[in-house]
């Protein structure tokens, strides 16, 4: 069950500056606060609100930050104003792109999401245009120490896992969103801590980008994640190592 890892070709180039991270936690701020007025305070049920606390904890959100989004979202108003967007398009080289935007001002998201795309050589696309190729899927990310590859392989599968993947030194789960809370109860009861364990989009198929369209993709979604509005990226490209 083993084979070429699809979500380590797609994770986002790991440190960030502290302009980036604040930005970052202003959006996981504004989806659970969003997620909490949408679903109740209590994740247990809510699992949007689930999702976003587990983003806060993995980068680090503080304690207080967390509980003043979820108070905020549970007597919001304002928050009413804010809606939800997504974007697609194609990146240098044909890679096939998916934007989520929670916005207040949808012209503004618009002019700022296209001129990320076209000043890298790509372009917005039609609603639909790209995102079939992307399918909704819960991953968890283990270290492979002191954890047996059978023993993991077994308990996930027996959760309703639809497959596990032994690549480097991490082991990665995948299922359906459906199936995402059993395979997560069954990794805590069984004492396996996550490194990463979320809901994200997949693509069926990769492009592998080098040299000036490497550089061009890497831009714009360096771009795209510095916008206020934008939540989630999500593309199809494989960048080299030192593009990641």
């Amino acid at each position: 069950m083993s084979g070429h890892s699809k979500w380590a070709n797609i994770k986002h180039k790991k440190g960030k500056t502290d302009a980036l991270k604040a930005k970052l936690a202003t959006k996981i701020g504004r989806e659970i606060t969003v997620a909490a007025r949408m679903g109740g305070a209590d994740p247990t049920g809510n699992m949007r609100l689930k999702l976003a606390l587990q983003k806060a904890r993995e980068n680090n959100i503080p304690k207080d930050n967390i509980q003043r989004a979820i108070d905020k979202g549970v007597g919001a108003t304002d928050m009413n104003a804010y809606e939800e967007i997504v974007y697609e398009g194609y990146g240098p080289a044909g890679v096939a792109v998916t934007v989520e935007v929670m916005t207040d001002n949808r012209n503004r998201a618009a002019a700022d999401v296209r001129h990320a795309f076209s000043k890298q050589g790509g372009n917005l696309g039609e609603s639909g245009c790209v995102g079939w190729m992307f399918k909704s899927k819960g991953v968890f990310v283990i270290d492979k120490e002191g954890h047996d590859e059978d023993e993991v392989t077994m308990l996930a599968l027996e959760a309703g896992a639809e497959d596990l993947k032994s690549e480097d030194d991490v082991f990665e789960i995948y299922t359906t969103p459906e199936d995402y809370d059993a395979v997560e109860t069954a990794l805590a009861d069984a004492g396996i801590e996550t490194v990463v364990a979320k809901i994200t989009m997949i693509p069926d198929t990769t492009i592998e980008l080098s040299g000036d369209d490497a550089v061009k993709m890497q831009k714009m979604l360096d771009v795209l994640d510095d916008l206020d509005d934008v939540q989630n990226v999500y593309h199809n490209g494989i960048l080299p190592d030192d593009e990641e």
